[in-house]
């Protein structure tokens, strides 16, 4: 679609629930070119893994297990469609429905669940705060390098441009 019928067509916005590197308003700039008003949010029932040679997590349904996270309000379209494409085919666009925490709302919103619910490389508990502290610097220059990507009409898929800049840095 032109960016011309997009300017045109009603502005839908969506709520997205994140978990994981999305946290972090640096990666959310270098994605949506913003930073989305976000409300810290719970998702009962699921689990955040680890994943064995990823720097980023995973999220499963997990009984009696929560998540903390927060929902990025106002989603546009085009916003939707570039975290689809970073989140690949790794992850499923699922609608859950999460608790605000600072008002004890439900709200149902989108979220990205880990699509092989069988994968032997989860692990344990993945923690934004050590990602924070190891991963982030480098994780949005791998970041920048899927959005320079994304604008080339042959683009690669973000879990290929992950892949190559994680090889080449060791």
């Amino acid at each position: 679609m032109s960016s011309v019928a997009m300017a045109n067509s009603p502005s839908v916005v969506h709520n997205v629930f994140v978990y994981g590197s999305l946290m972090a308003e640096d990666v959310c700039r270098v994605l949506l070119n913003r930073v989305p008003q976000s409300s810290n949010a719970t998702l009962n029932g699921y689990h955040r893994y680890s994943i064995k040679g990823r720097v980023y997590p995973a999220i499963l349904p997990v009984e009696n297990k929560k998540v903390t996270g927060k929902v990025l309000l106002g989603i546009t379209d085009p916003e939707l469609h570039i975290l689809d494409e970073f989140e690949d085919v790794e992850y499923q666009r699922s609608t859950v429905e999460v608790s605000l925490m600072d008002s004890s709302e439900n709200l149902r919103v989108y979220t990205y669940v880990w699509s092989d619910k069988n994968d032997p490389n989860l692990y344990g508990e993945w923690d934004f705060e050590v990602w924070k502290q190891r991963h982030m610097e480098d994780f949005i220059k791998m970041t920048s390098g899927f959005m320079e990507e994304l604008e080339q009409p042959e683009s690669k898929p973000r879990v290929a441009t992950y892949e190559s800049f994680y090889q080449q840095d060791g």
